[in-house]
């Protein structure tokens, strides 16, 4: 059935296909009305779960952990300061293994305050554990709700679905939403071999001494590892119920492009765009999109990037006192390539500023004649 629903509506649909069992959530914009639809569906009976209201985001971690200890399939959603107040708990929840999914509509961090699209929140959470996806557009965040459910139950890890502010969660497209029986096939009742159940005892959280504790840090990285695998698998069994298919990345005419631009998010539908009109003038210009960022999809980066001339990775985000998030990763993984190309960073759009086609035509045609030394550029800056 095919509905025109804004991406916080898609995010809401795709937990009600999932059947989650405990939502548990604080309100905050432009998260809102995620909760306000999962609200509502539950209080129609539409959806047999537990709605949570907590005082705070934190609470809502908490309430999700402690549901997802007992094996209830749980769901949150937060934005900016908000998920900034969870970071205690999103530890947490790694290293007791729930595999929580959570939405986190990207927003700036204040002050001063900004309510529009930016995604150093999520990307400031990069180290905690959870499993990372950056969508496209309204159907992509519909479906990796899904399965991130799937994914984040084989591997014992939690999940963030992020979509940015505005452009997705406030803006309207057609989505496909697919038979709840076919999702009933595809992601079975969450059933943890081990849980908290007074029938069957285990010990949870207890103490641990160094002379085990390392093992367990040794075994989350292991999980991450493992998901590249399973991510991709899973998007292959979801393809054969819905025909969409979605891997760690999206490449997007790289095949014989001299220069490739690297984005995240919503701002690759632009640069679709900008690629598009640029081809039409005989530039081999690709584009490569990020859709997993943790774990970090270095295989795909090396085999895409090594064949071009020069590569542009545009961040809406920043890591202050060094560079763009995404630039970071895309440099590490390529730095054991001996042939690797040069590659530059873009920061652009903070604040949820527009980066607009021009601009990214702009980018594209710079890199050729950028000197290699060249670290990043600051676009459109008032400076």
């Amino acid at each position: 059935m095919k509905k025109v629903i804004t991406g916080n509506h898609a995010v809401s649909f795709g937990a009600k296909l999932a059947r989650v069992e405990v939502i548990a959530a604080y309100p905050i914009t432009p998260q809102t009305e995620v909760v306000e639809k999962l609200s509502e569906i539950v209080s129609d009976g539409e959806l047999a779960a537990k709605f949570i209201k907590v005082e705070s985001e934190h609470s809502a971690m908490a309430a999700c952990i402690g549901a997802s200890v007992t094996g209830a399939r749980a769901f949150t959603a937060t934005s900016s300061q908000g998920l900034a107040l969870m970071h205690e708990m999103l530890h947490w929840a790694t290293g007791a293994r729930v595999p929580i999914v959570m939405a986190n509509i990207n927003r700036t961090l204040g002050p001063p305050w900004n309510i529009w699209s930016e995604q150093t929140d999520s990307l400031s959470q990069r180290d905690t554990g959870w499993l990372q996806f950056y969508c496209e557009n309204n159907q992509e965040i519909l479906d990796t709700v899904i399965q991130a459910f799937k994914i984040c139950e084989k591997v014992s890890l939690p999940g963030m679905i992020c979509l940015d502010a505005f452009y997705h969660s406030h803006t309207s497209e057609v989505v496909d939403l697919p038979e709840q029986k076919s999702i009933d096939k595809f992601l079975p009742k969450y059933d943890p071999k081990y849980k908290l159940d007074i029938n069957e005892p285990h010990t949870f959280g207890g103490l641990t001494s160094p002379e085990w504790y390392y093992e367990l840090r040794y075994k989350i990285q292991s999980s991450m590892e493992d998901a590249l695998g399973v991510i991709s698998e899973t998007g292959k069994e979801y393809a054969a119920i819905t025909g969409r298919r979605y891997g760690l990345i999206d490449e997007y005419k790289t095949e014989d492009a001299d220069e490739i631009l690297i984005t995240a998010g919503a701002m690759s539908q632009t640069a679709k765009e900008a690629v598009d009109l640029m081809r039409e003038k005989n530039k081999k210009v690709g584009l490569l999109r990020i859709r997993t960022f943790r774990p970090f999809p270095k295989n795909e980066v090396r085999k895409i990037i090594k064949r071009a001339k020069s590569a542009g990775v545009i961040d809406r985000d920043i890591s202050f006192g060094s560079e763009g998030i995404f630039f970071q990763e895309v440099k590490s993984a390529l730095y054991r390539e001996s042939a690797r190309p040069p590659i530059y960073g873009f920061i652009a759009g903070l604040g949820g500023r527009d980066v607009t086609i021009d601009e990214i035509i702009k980018i594209a045609e710079s890199m050729p004649k950028m000197a290699r030394n060249n670290e990043f550029t600051w676009v459109g800056a008032k400076i």
